[in-house]
């Protein structure tokens, strides 16, 4: 209620500037005039926002399982750490958007290049929150298992992996966030379809209030994808309970 409040509370605050100030539409519309669009153009802007919602799922899928598996190859492999860490770091050394060009150079202005935009987004918090937990094991539970003999894929699977994953969901948290910029910076690069393309064509034709609504559309599956991970998360994980309150930082 809280959140849906503030919420009601900023669009009220938008549309008594709008009318006060008396700024053009096609500088910054009213949230009236952007509630049109989505009523009116819904049809469109729900194909488009499919084609988005598509490559955003796959490419969290793809970038979970790609920076899961890169986190275990460090962990197992020490050799390779040499090797593979310097290479993990300067691929987010690298803006995005000088990627972009080349991935919809090589792979097309299809769903191809927009699910690897988002998933080289997504594989960096993944892999370095996972890769973060497995080497900061309880050195004592580490202990143990060498006292009782256990192999070294046992105290991986067994001990590192479970330890880990607080930490493995927290990087998903955060790859959730991030997940739709990969997306919609590949459909500003070249694309035929999905929500970034729509703000692109509106901003070519001064539809500000087109862009906005696919910018609404956007916002609201970015949080509930957010809303639904970390729900889910949760879920997974009931013996990592939020360690906040709402008292914390208030004097007793």
């Amino acid at each position: 209620m809280r959140a849906l409040i503030a919420l009601l509370g900023l669009l009220l605050l938008w549309e008594g500037f709008v009318r006060w100030t008396e700024v053009p539409p096609f500088l910054l519309p009213a949230p009236l005039r952007v509630a049109e669009v989505l009523w009116t153009r819904f049809d469109i802007l729900y194909g488009h926002a499919l084609t988005t919602l598509t490559e955003i799922l796959l490419g969290l899928l793809l970038g979970t399982l790609l920076g899961c598996a890169v986190a275990l190859l460090l962990s197992a492999w020490r050799g390779g750490r040499r090797w593979l860490l310097p290479l993990l770091i300067a691929s987010q050394a690298i803006p995005v958007f000088a990627i972009a060009p080349l991935l919809t150079l090589w792979l097309g202005f299809g769903l191809a290049s927009k699910i690897a935009m988002a998933t080289i987004i997504i594989f960096f918090p993944v892999a370095t929150a996972f890769y973060d937990g497995l080497r900061r094991t309880e050195p004592g539970w580490l202990d143990l298992a060498a006292t009782m003999g256990a192999s070294r894929a046992a105290v991986l699977w067994r001990i590192r992996v479970p330890a880990a994953l607080p930490g493995l969901a927290s990087g998903l948290r955060v790859a959730a966030a991030v997940a739709p910029i990969g997306a919609v910076v590949g459909e500003w690069v070249g694309a035929s379809a999905g929500l970034g393309y729509v703000m692109l064509q509106a901003n070519g034709r001064s539809q500000t209030d087109m862009m906005f609504a696919a910018l609404v559309i956007l916002a609201a599956m970015a949080m509930t994808l957010w809303f639904a991970t970390d729900r889910l998360l949760r879920a997974l994980l009931p013996w990592q309970p939020d360690q906040l309150s709402e008292n914390d930082g208030e004097t007793p």
